[in-house]
């Protein structure tokens, strides 16, 4: 499923349509990269919790040359499912 899609379902589910509910799938996406950029967290109880996680520097390997290079630390973007979520696909 790729954007368009989600933001199709949506409107049906919510009886929305495409234009809000393209708004509104903005809007979260929105919230949630301000919350992340500030070093927080999003729990969305039952669904999952949206975090950042710090990755530390290492040294990588070029695969064409074989070159051995360094790679610096980074916060990376995680998401955790929560049960209810887990139960659902299962």
């Amino acid at each position: 499923m790729n954007k368009t899609e989600l933001v199709a379902a949506i409107a049906a589910k919510a009886g929305l349509n495409k234009d809000q509910a393209s708004k509104a799938l903005n809007a979260f996406e929105d919230a949630v990269t301000d919350e992340l950029k500030a070093g927080g967290s999003v729990a969305l109880v039952g669904f999952g919790t949206f975090s950042v996680k710090a990755r530390e520097a290492r040294t990588g390997r070029n695969p064409k040359t074989g070159e051995t290079l360094e790679i610096s630390a980074s916060n990376v973007p995680a998401f955790k499912a929560g049960k209810g979520l887990k139960e659902a696909i299962n």
